[in-house]
């Protein structure tokens, strides 16, 4: 198993590893091996069918609907 050091940390942030560890009954060692995955992995993203079922309906098709001018538009030389 490979390990990792982490060399100089400021004394603030061994107490804030130390106590987070003593909230969830873990060693520090655990914590920061929890803190490190949680980091790496990153958010979890939703398939973009399950966003769009999750919206709210606003309206209808017909108050976004294009209607097509049928107008002339002078010549512009081109």
């Amino acid at each position: 198993m490979a390990q990792l050091i982490v060399r100089n940390p400021s004394e603030e942030l061994v107490r804030a590893l130390q106590q987070r560890a003593a909230k969830r009954n873990h060693s520090a060692e655990q914590q920061h091996r929890e803190i490190l995955k949680a980091a790496l992995k990153g958010p979890q993203r939703k398939p973009l069918a399950d966003v769009l079922a999750s919206m709210r309906d606003v309206g209808t098709d017909a108050d976004v609907a294009r209607e097509q001018a049928d107008r002339e538009f002078p010549a512009t030389g081109r």
